[in-house]
């Protein structure tokens, strides 16, 4: 299927904001992996893009590229349809959280403002998706998630889980089969001091076998401690 252009901006708008966040500028090369784009059609794209009336990014060569306020913008209203799609497939048409994200991918470039709005008043406008991660609100803004990584926590420690940042399906299904999904209480009762590799319970469900997460799988999912 041939990407219009639309999308296309849509996409590296949603990109250069998720980059931005965590990096506080997106390079060329983080988008292209991001993207699954050459750098070379990257650096294109970004010089398309900063010549754009109205502006929508600041570019400048070898320093990365930061969204304008307009470009902000543009960016969280597609994490908003693509965040409120994910938990209306979930929520409404049974899909598995494994499922949603690239159904969302697909849907997010088609549905207008009305049709958002219309599904965010139906799910009772939700302030987080399946995965825990926060949709943005109508005018702009993007809510702060709460809690840290899970592999930060301490043996002993309980904690309620809120984020689940891998979007892989196998480590999602794997999460799920575990019952590890936001708004799922564990317990931390032991930390290789070698690798660092957590065994974990669920709290108040004692049928359960603790089971274990590696740290990078950790570092992705976020806990509030009780």
């Amino acid at each position: 299927m041939t990407t219009n252009p639309s999308q296309t901006i849509e996409n590296y708008l949603k990109a250069i904001y998720e980059l931005q966040v965590s990096q506080g500028r997106a390079k060329t090369s983080s988008l292209a992996q991001r993207l699954g784009v050459t750098p070379g059609s990257v650096t294109d794209m970004l010089k398309r893009l900063a010549k754009q009336k109205p502006l929508l990014v600041s570019y400048q060569s070898h320093h990365g590229v930061k969204l304008t306020a307009l470009g902000k913008k543009k960016a969280l209203s597609v994490i908003r349809r693509h965040r409120l799609l994910e938990t209306f497939l979930h929520d409404v048409m049974g899909y598995t959280w494994d499922e949603i994200h690239t159904e969302a991918e697909r849907l997010e470039h088609c549905i207008s403002n009305r049709l958002t709005e219309a599904i965010a008043a139906y799910l009772n406008n939700p302030h987080c998706d399946p995965h825990g991660d926060p949709i943005p609100t109508q005018n702009g803004k993007m809510p702060e998630g709460a809690g840290r990584p899970l592999s930060e926590l301490a043996i002993g420690s309980s904690a309620r889980i809120t984020r689940v940042h891998l979007q892989d399906e196998n480590a999602l299904q794997y999460l799920s089969q575990n019952d590890l999904v936001p708004g799922q209480t564990v317990t931390v009762i032991a930390k290789s001091p070698l690798d660092g590799q957590l065994t974990l319970k669920i709290l108040h469900e004692e049928s359960l076998h603790p089971f274990s997460l590696g740290p990078l799988v950790a570092d992705e999912i976020d806990a509030e401690e009780l």
